[in-house]
């Protein structure tokens, strides 16, 4: 059994996401005052009296919703309730118990799930102790005060929730999940992705671009191995970003990047590589994640003999320092070689992750200067000592010299290249310092 999920629902506005963020202790959720903000659920993992649990966020429920985005959020609260095993239903004690309150009510009580009835903006408990008796008419149980923004009341309502988690729990470790960050810009098919790969609507899809403001966690299980895919929202060039909330939104998609061990950059056939993907596949790079480029809507390209070795070439010309990265050409939308998606993110995230011995470095090492031997310059010829591995995710090497400003940036890139040739290192960036023999490692 996998760590107990709990639901925030209820209408826009009542501080769904302001509650979450304290939960979990840092700021994921976008906050902002105005209804509609999260759009879709957000996964994200607390504990409580030493249990984990996962707590996903969604937009508020419209009961009566008319365009198709309202409409779409309160499909996505629908599912968040289907998921969990227990749901908070927080509601606004100034604003007392509403229409939509009731209807959010008789939804949840269909649901047949545990219930933890919640009224927030109650900073006053003076005056609390008597308004809050109105909300045992929703018919839910005992309603717990809270002030979500000054963490009034936040214990308790944990306690509440905890008494309804299931007895066992799976131990299963995170180390053998793998992270996977959906990166690109709108509108490229990364929603579309994310639902093919786990068979149900998880994200919203939609043809208008930036649908997806949130960076959405999705846990998926098969026989190639457990995984976490973030759904992010597609960076766009600066010039175009009008709201606060797409800045949250890059923001969001630059911390999804840091945190996952290997980054999907989705590029549209159609359009190609823009000088928006080479900024975002920048980012991915200069994190030191696993990369594979995934090249979107192949399905609707005209093909010939030298279709895919050309839009190959013209990737890796565009994306000149992703050359170590493979690419795969799919169709979200019909599915075609999504299904080899899943060995490539293996291959590259234990190739992120490789460690190789000093002994076989060195090997390599001595081979390489045998072949091309060290620059010189200004008569002072570079003299490299000897290489380790210092750390992996990337794999980091130190390389001990008699002069580290001799040591030039071609010369290093004839080194990085002969470790690919000998231990592949596919998918993954590698990084090289430079030390003096003598100078102490950091």
């Amino acid at each position: 059994m996998s760590k107990p999920i709990v639901a925030i629902v209820g209408r826009p506005n009542v501080g769904k996401s302001t509650f979450f963020n304290y939960i979990i202790g840092e700021r994921l959720s976008i906050v902002e005052d105005r209804p509609g903000v999260t759009r879709d659920r957000v996964y994200a993992d607390a504990n409580w009296r030493g249990r984990d649990f996962t707590v996903i966020d969604t937009g508020g429920i419209e009961t009566e919703a008319e365009d198709l985005i309202t409409a779409e959020i309160s499909n996505q609260a629908n599912i968040a309730i289907n998921l969990a095993d227990v749901i908070i239903f927080l509601t606004d004690i100034k604003q007392g118990v509403t229409q939509i309150d009731k209807e959010i009510a008789l939804l949840l009580k269909k649901s047949n799930k545990p219930v933890v009835l919640v009224c927030n903006k109650a900073d006053n408990y003076g005056k609390t102790s008597e308004d809050i008796y109105e909300f045992y008419n929703l018919g839910i149980g005992e309603p717990y005060p809270l002030s979500a923004t000054n963490a009034i009341g936040i214990g308790d309502i944990l306690d509440a929730i905890y008494e309804h988690f299931p007895k066992n729990e799976d131990k299963q470790k995170d180390s053998e999940i793998i992270k996977v960050a959906i990166i690109g810009k709108p509108n490229v098919g990364k929603s579309s992705l994310v639902n093919k790969i786990l068979g149900e609507e998880r994200v919203i899809v939609s043809n208008i671009a930036g649908t997806t403001r949130d960076a959405i966690d999705s846990e998926f299980e098969n026989e190639f191995g457990r995984y976490v895919f973030i759904d992010t929202a597609g960076i766009r060039k600066k010039n175009k970003i009008y709201e606060s909330i797409e800045k949250f939104s890059v923001m969001r998609t630059l911390l999804a990047i840091k945190r996952a061990d290997v980054c999907l950059l989705m590029i549209d056939a159609q359009k190609g590589v823009t000088e928006q993907d080479a900024k975002i596949a920048g980012e991915a790079h200069e994190a030191g994640k696993g990369i594979i480029i995934v090249i979107n809507k192949w399905d609707i390209i005209e093909k010939n003999t030298y279709t895919i070795e050309q839009f190959k070439k013209d990737v890796y010309n565009k994306l000149s320092y992703l050359t170590y990265a493979p690419i795969i050409f799919i169709s979200a939308k019909t599915g075609q070689r999504v299904h080899k998606v899943y060995e490539m993110i293996n291959n590259v995230a234990s190739q992120n992750a490789m460690r190789i011995s000093t002994g076989m470095l060195n090997q390599v090492l001595n081979e390489a200067i045998a072949i091309v031997q060290p620059p010189t310059d200004k008569g002072k010829r570079l003299k490299i000592y000897y290489m380790t591995q210092a750390t992996t995710k990337p794999p980091t090497f130190i390389v001990f010299v008699n002069n580290k400003d001799i040591f030039h940036f071609s010369y290093e890139r004839y080194l990085i290249n002969q470790i690919r040739k000998e231990f592949g290192l596919q998918g993954t960036p590698i990084r090289m310092i430079a030390r003096q023999k003598g100078e102490k490692e950091e």
